[in-house]
């Protein structure tokens, strides 16, 4: 069992930044995969990143990349997405997801915990 808790949604300012969090708890982090998802009404969940807790690899959406970074704290077991730039498109909510394993993945089946999603919405 593994739990994700997110945090740090809110409201921006286009053209603004912010920095979504993911804490983990019950998992083994050494083999854990972690991403970030994101859904706007109307549309399916969309990839934006993933990462592997070592931090071996990364994957970005075409969407976000060099906009948005993934990074994680190991002693405090967090995730964050760090998200500049910030568009009026990329407005949805985020969600932290996790797969024991070490392996990536762009599709949301492949991922087997899932957090309570944060809003963000940019303001034009």
């Amino acid at each position: 069992q593994v739990q994700l808790v997110e945090s740090g949604g809110g409201l921006v300012q286009a053209g603004g930044s912010l920095r979504l969090s993911c804490a983990a708890s019950g998992r083994s982090a050494s083999n854990t995969a972690i991403a970030w998802f994101r859904q706007a009404p109307g549309k399916e969940r969309e990839f934006v990143t993933a990462t592997n807790w070592s931090g071996r690899s990364t994957v970005y959406s075409d969407s976000v990349k060099g906009r948005f970074t993934i990074s994680r704290d190991n002693a405090k077991s967090t995730v964050y997405l760090q998200m500049n730039s910030l568009k009026p498109e990329d407005t949805a909510v985020y969600f932290c997801a996790a797969a024991l394993g070490s392996g990536l993945a762009r599709g949301p089946a492949y991922y087997n915990y899932w957090g309570q999603g944060t809003q963000v919405t940019v303001s034009s």
